[in-house]
């Protein structure tokens, strides 16, 4: 990677514009780390390019005319966030989960580049609103000095990471424009139906996708993947991508409609014509996912499912859920006994208690401060003295945390999860059907993060603390200051009307 010491700088100031979007609750302080964001991006995605492909975007007439159509449609975006603010959390889920294949120096890169482009719109629409006098909630610190504490230690990492390339990746095209997009929804205004919207959105993107999964599996299709196209090839079964590289990420984008229209099913009291057409939503979107054949969705599936009816649940159907769920453990571990007889724990995992036994010998290797952001397929490769980096990476959320940032960062993680659970707690009790909602979204990421890892890469996770992050942010002001104004008010100079 080329100029490494430039890239370290520009992780630091990187790590000092997460801090100062997050936590200043003024309009300077956070404008200015946007734009220590954007400097740090930049930084780091020129050393990942080099000096060659830079050269070429700044002074061929191809390469200008992306940056001034991309500059244009940033500008562009902006005029209508500026008007509309309220949208901004909807149009930035809209654009999350569509990924484009993109020459990333002597790699193919597949970018979020729609989702780039309208944060972009949205950073300059919030700078723009806030030039012009506006004062914009800044996000509670419940959420933000878990979030600020984790990003700067990650940052701060890559100083010490044992692939600085991957490193770069994590930093520059996931963890600081996500940050951004968190301080931008996080100061968004809430409208009323915010809720409805972004149910509406996610069930429509889950359509599209299970859709066109459906037509994938009957035309023998695959887009992207040609990986997955040639596993295809030796199996008795056909996996679907969609339009995603990977049938797992697929799998994650159907999940999480289905879980929040299992939740709407349960919250609403609808009419029983909401329900057959809710109903059948879920129905397609099930019929789509069957056909990605991922383990960690269908996980996923299960457990949100199961909390969704635990919560809505009476007290007598809440115990036969429970009976049933200790008799269903039972029976699988019975089962799983008898299959796994005679054979090796690597066999019957599919290779997963491999790279958990790798992953936590890269944790040992430097267990306080970890081998840096983005370096634990590296280290894992180099603990096992053989593999690609790629080969070696843990696939599981914690584990890449506690191997990366060691027992400093998984405290932090920590840290952040318990703060996100009890913010949601409070999101649903001035909002209980949206706060179930985000709450359904966040279990979903968890847990699928376990089996395939992803949780700070996928903007959902960081669209649902920025979400609700926002609500907590506009809550009304306590009743007991409202009594005290009212106490005072006949002491001061009154005004009369003629």
């Amino acid at each position: 990677m080329e100029h490494a010491d430039a890239a370290q700088v520009a992780a630091l100031i990187g790590a000092l514009g997460a801090v100062l979007v997050l936590l200043p609750r003024g309009r300077a302080l956070p404008l200015a780390g946007l734009a220590l964001l954007g400097l740090a991006t930049a930084g780091l995605g020129r050393s990942l390019v080099g000096d060659g492909d830079v050269d070429l975007l700044l002074t061929e007439p191809t390469g200008l005319a992306l940056v001034g159509v991309g500059t244009a449609a940033a500008v562009l975006g902006a005029v209508p966030l500026v008007r509309y603010p309220a949208v901004v959390p909807v149009v930035l889920l809209a654009a999350a989960p569509f990924r484009i294949p993109v020459e990333l120096g002597d790699q193919q890169a597949f970018l979020l580049v729609p989702l780039y482009l309208v944060l972009t719109a949205s950073v300059l629409a919030l700078g723009y609103r806030i030039m012009r006098g506006e004062h914009p909630a800044a996000p509670p610190f419940l959420l933000a000095l878990p979030l600020a504490a984790l990003v700067a230690f990650a940052a701060t990492s890559f100083l010490w990471t044992w692939d600085e390339r991957q490193g770069a990746i994590v930093l520059a095209f996931f963890v600081f424009p996500f940050v951004s997009g968190f301080g931008v929804v996080a100061r968004a205004p809430v409208a009323a139906w915010l809720p409805r919207a972004l149910l509406l959105t996610l069930v429509a993107l889950g359509s599209l996708f299970a859709a066109i999964g459906l037509w994938q599996a009957e035309t023998r299709t695959i887009f992207f993947a040609q990986d997955i196209e040639v596993a295809n090839a030796y199996t008795t079964f056909f996996r679907v991508t969609s339009l995603f590289k990977d049938p797992s990420l697929y799998g994650r984008y159907l999940v999480v409609p289905i879980a929040v229209l299992l939740v709407a099913l349960l919250v609403r009291r609808s009419r029983w014509v909401e329900w057959i057409a809710l109903a059948g939503l879920v129905a397609l979107l099930f019929w789509g996912l069957y056909y990605s054949y991922s383990q960690s969705s269908f996980v996923a599936l299960f457990v949100v499912t199961f909390a969704v009816a635990l919560v809505g649940a009476g007290r007598q159907l809440r115990i036969a859920l429970l009976v049933c769920a200790v008799v269903a453990a039972l029976a699988a571990a019975a089962v799983a006994a008898g299959a796994v007889e005679g054979r090796s724990a690597r066999d019957v995992t599919s290779g997963r208690s491999r790279l958990v036994s790798v992953t936590l010998d890269a944790f040992e290797t430097r267990p306080i401060a970890g081998v840096g952001v983005g370096g634990q397929p590296r280290a894992s490769a180099e603990a096992a003295g053989r593999g690609s980096p790629s080969r070696n990476a843990s696939h599981t959320t914690p584990l890449t945390v506690l191997a990366e940032l060691g027992v400093v960062g998984f405290a932090l993680y920590l840290w952040t999860l318990a703060a996100a659970g009890w913010a949601l707690v409070l999101v649903a009790r001035r909002e209980p059907l949206l706060g179930a909602g985000l709450a359904a979204v966040l279990l979903v990421l968890i847990v699928h993060s376990l089996l395939y890892a992803g949780f700070f890469e996928d903007p959902l996770t960081w669209g649902v603390l920025g979400v609700a992050a926002a609500v907590l942010a506009s809550a009304p002001a306590p009743r007991a200051v409202e009594v005290e104004a009212d106490v005072t008010a006949p002491d001061a100079p009154q005004l009369l009307a003629h």
